[in-house]
């Protein structure tokens, strides 16, 4: 029986496995609605189309899974990219439909029509424009495959009307088989041999991981070469839980809000280890003063990232969790020596602090969620000062749990990533560290959260202030706090007005009752905390600087 192209996209989906959907309906793409009316998939109704990107985001960096969200032309389309732009920057595979005029209107300037394939090449690892029906479950079938295999990445899926109204005979491929796509998985056993001698030569070894290894689901054979060797482990912001923070040889975060162990470390260091990272610049610093006197591994399933940013001595391109395994299997046992003696010694004398001085500080809210969590919860983050004293001052141990616009720094993602990182992990406390000028960007998801009572909690570290922004005015525009200071709404009253719970806290002995209310509530919470104005986040590597001469912390 001839299914119409709508029913055939939804049919493609449940082949996928898909379980939720996000999005928001229009003219484009109704007959996908339609369809979707009569269908056992479950739907979330955002309240903005970028909010849906973000959800489908959070829902594919917690679960593992790729995340689906949908759009109708115009408006619809473009309100995704920023979401879009978010996952591609840190790797996130989502698949995004999207409605479109029908294909005897396109390029006549029509209603609503945008060229959004056009519009989010640059964003996307590949899209699609359908012009017949009996290409859609291909399509589809490529979509989800391009999206989660080698480096994930988002790809859009552009559906003319009349393509989702046509009828053919249904049939869903089992392959896949793509001309010039084809990731490397196996990295060279050649390469990986010179990689166990060099290893097994270096005096000052550390491993830099990044987001490739959560993607590669490869945390146990990180672990596994980081005993074997004894070497110190520091990750990116994209690489956080892919090693316990709570191990002795655990740096935290490196760059330029990371400790001063991991700076020092990565500085002094001998031996590199790049796993699943791309030298990014907020990491690197001054490209000419990083890692100087290492050797250089780098270990990453994209040929591109390679070299792109700092000179590679060894390099391995294949996918992460089967080259360790095989780089593990050449490893003998390492003797703790001087090297892992004075790693314990700039931990000991530069651990992470901040002054109490009466007042409510950020750095304590996080430090008592962790408390009050175990650590065990999926910590969401908007974009700022918030984001940097969650991934400071929360530990986490496990990967995905730390859920953050890394790559795009994309203000106003938490909420709805939380929203989706829920949806996708029900029985997880799911909280989103925010700042009161993030969080105003995509506020409106809490009438999602209220509409089909996803209980997720808001942490609003709220300082009057763009936090962020005001610390480089303090500490590099002379204090000229040029349009950073904002005022209200008063959050309590919004969050009620959502219908979700609200509270205020302002002191600090108020801080664990009310996070532990609000778990016990069981329903969408926002926590305004009242925190210190002026606090920064230290340490800080000013821009352009080499990352051993950090400010402050």
């Amino acid at each position: 029986m001839p299914l119409s192209g709508a029913e055939i996209i939804i049919k493609s989906l449940q082949e996928e496995g898909v379980e939720a959907i996000f999005g928001y309906p229009g003219g484009q793409i109704l007959p996908f609605y339609d369809a979707l009316y009569s269908s056992s998939l479950k739907h979330y109704l955002v309240r903005h189309e970028q909010g849906a990107a973000h959800a489908a985001d959070g829902y594919a960096r917690a679960t593992g899974k790729p995340g689906v969200c949908v759009a109708t032309s115009g408006p619809g389309a473009t309100n995704l990219v920023t979401g879009i732009a978010t996952a591609y920057m840190d790797s996130i595979p989502i698949i995004a439909l999207t409605g479109q005029v029908p294909c005897e209107l396109l390029g006549k300037d029509s209603f609503q029509e945008a060229d959004i394939t056009g519009i989010t090449l640059p964003i996307t690892k590949h899209n699609f424009l359908v012009n017949d029906v009996k290409d859609l479950a291909r399509m589809i079938k490529e979509a989800f495959h391009i999206a989660t295999t080698g480096r994930p990445g988002p790809v859009l899926i552009d559906i003319p009307k009349d393509v989702q109204v046509n009828k053919t005979k249904f049939r869903y491929p089992e392959n896949v088989s793509l001309k010039g796509y084809k990731p490397t998985f196996e990295g060279n056993k050649g390469q990986i041999s010179l990689a166990a001698k060099m290893i097994g030569q270096a005096k000052k070894p550390v491993i830099y991981a990044g987001g490739g290894v959560i993607s590669s689901g490869a945390s146990k054979e990180l672990f596994r070469l980081a005993e074997l060797t004894l070497s110190p482990v520091t990750t990116t912001l994209m690489g956080i839980g892919a090693f316990p923070e709570t191990h002795p040889l655990s740096l935290g975060m490196l760059g330029m809000h990371g400790t001063r162990a991991a700076n020092y470390a990565v500085s002094q260091s001998d031996l590199l280890i790049a796993v699943g990272a791309r030298f990014d610049d907020r990491v690197t610093g001054k490209i000419a003063e990083f890692a100087s006197h290492a050797k250089i591994i780098h270990i990453d399933i994209d040929p591109a990232e390679i070299g792109k940013n700092v000179r590679i001595d060894i390099p391995i391109v294949g996918d992460i969790k089967k080259v360790l395994a095989i780089l593990n299997s050449k490893m003998e046992q390492h003797l703790a020596g001087d090297w892992q003696h004075k790693i314990a010694e700039w931990k000991e004398k530069h651990p992470l602090f901040y002054e109490s001085n009466g007042s409510l500080k950020p750095q304590f809210i996080v430090e008592q969620i962790h408390d009050i969590t175990k650590g065990k919860a999926i910590i969401v983050t908007e974009v700022g000062q918030n984001q940097m004293w969650a991934a400071q001052y929360y530990k986490y141990t496990k990967p995905r749990t730390f859920l953050s616009s890394g790559g795009l720094g994309t203000m106003g993602y938490g909420l709805p990533a939380a929203i989706g990182a829920k949806v996708g992990c029900p029985d997880s406390v799911v909280i989103d560290i925010a700042g009161d000028g993030s969080i105003q960007m995509n506020i409106q998801e809490l009438a999602t959260a209220v509409h089909y009572n996803i209980p997720v909690i808001v942490a609003i570290l709220n300082n009057n202030f763009l936090g962020m922004v005001r610390q480089w005015q303090e500490l590099f525009f002379d204090r000229r706090y040029s349009h950073t200071e904002i005022t209200g709404p008063d959050f309590v009253k919004l969050a009620e007005a959502y219908g979700a719970v609200g509270m205020r806290v302002e002191k600090a002995k108020d801080v664990k009752p009310a996070l532990k209310k609000a778990i016990e509530a069981k329903r969408p919470v926002l926590i305004d905390f009242t925190v210190e104005r002026e606090e920064n986040v230290f340490p800080m590597v000013p821009p352009g600087g080499a990352i051993h001469k950090m400010l402050g912390g």
